[in-house]
């Protein structure tokens, strides 16, 4: 795979006049990184690897851009447009069979299919193959910060919204995504892990239950601090701008990367989230103080309703 995609790496550089390439990995692949740059440096580039955390296209290492001609972002599809950066695919593959798991709890519904940019290329081949055992089977187009057909991120579900079927089939390890399809759809949602065989209907009722204690821990907060990330595809300061507005306590603070000693060097009494979402669902028991995503913010401050939760996603 690699030897593939670095001679379509290189024929690119080649096009741009590339000399000095910057490499960035997510944590999963940074061991990757030598193979990869004496691949290049084979073929006569100049090398830097950013080692920086990476936690995905909106994260870029723009800095480490400012001293070459190109960034190579390896295995993320792109979340926005930006010159001089180029995007390479790092898939996994599986065998189709594996999804026949998942057969006994579609139960003959119109099913709607979306998986991880590392999966994503195997998505006609999963359509053929569920067409086979007599699923209707549905996939949304890609758009905005999902760009690829059936593709889903932890920040965006828009595919998942867009099947226009009565269940949704999620393809991918972990229960992040399916979660947070379930909370976004309302519909219900069936998670098959390919690599492990096992799946199973995810419910986001658990996540609910523990989002309404760090709201309800959260109406103590004498201060409140409003995260915003000075990551590439993550600054969204209209929105917290907007959200200081629901409180006088409430300040804005900006960061790179919003760590539990950070938080707890600045001493607010508790924080709301507009960088990565995951941050708040993922992390909060790392935390010293509750982490409000900004839909939880607005019900603690009375701008919405209990019911009217939605889980946070960036457009």
């Amino acid at each position: 795979m690699l030897s593939n995609a670095s001679s379509d790496l290189i024929r690119q550089l080649e096009e741009r006049g590339a000399k000095r390439i910057a490499l960035q990995f997510p944590e999963g692949l940074k061991r990757k990184a030598p193979e990869y740059t004496e691949r290049l440096r084979k073929a006569g580039f100049e090398v830097i690897v950013s080692g920086d955390p990476c936690y995905g296209a909106c994260d870029l290492a723009l800095d480490t851009l400012l001293d070459t001609d190109v960034l190579v972002h390896v295995g993320h599809a792109p979340v926005d447009d930006r010159p001089n950066v180029i995007y390479l695919p790092y898939t996994i593959g599986f065998s189709m069979p594996v999804l026949d798991v998942a057969l006994p709890l579609i139960e003959g519904k119109t099913t709607g299919l979306v998986t991880t940019v590392q999966h994503v290329h195997l998505v006609p081949e999963m359509e053929t193959y569920l067409r086979s055992k007599g699923v209707d089977i549905r996939v949304a187009d890609g758009r905005g910060r999902t760009p690829l057909r059936g593709q889903v991120l932890g920040c965006c579900f828009t595919a998942a919204r867009n099947t226009q079927a009565d269940l949704v089939l999620f393809v991918g390890t972990g229960l992040f995504h399916p979660v947070g399809i379930a909370l976004t759809t309302r519909k219900r949602v069936i998670a098959l892990d390919p690599l492990t065989g096992a799946a199973q209907e995810v419910s986001g009722d658990t996540l609910l239950r523990r989002r309404f204690a760090v709201i309800e821990k959260a109406r103590g907060a004498k201060s409140v601090g409003i995260i915003v990330s000075t990551k590439s595809g993550q600054r969204r300061m209209d929105l917290a701008r907007r959200l200081a507005g629901l409180s006088p306590t409430a300040v804005i603070v900006t960061m790179q990367e919003a760590s539990p000693d950070e938080l707890l060097n600045l001493g607010f009494g508790c924080y709301v989230n507009t960088a990565c979402p995951r941050l708040a669902y993922d992390d909060q028991v790392r935390f010293p103080v509750p982490v409000l995503s900004p839909q939880e913010f607005e019900i603690l401050c009375g701008a919405r309703t209990w019911d009217e939760y939605e889980i946070d996603e960036i457009p």
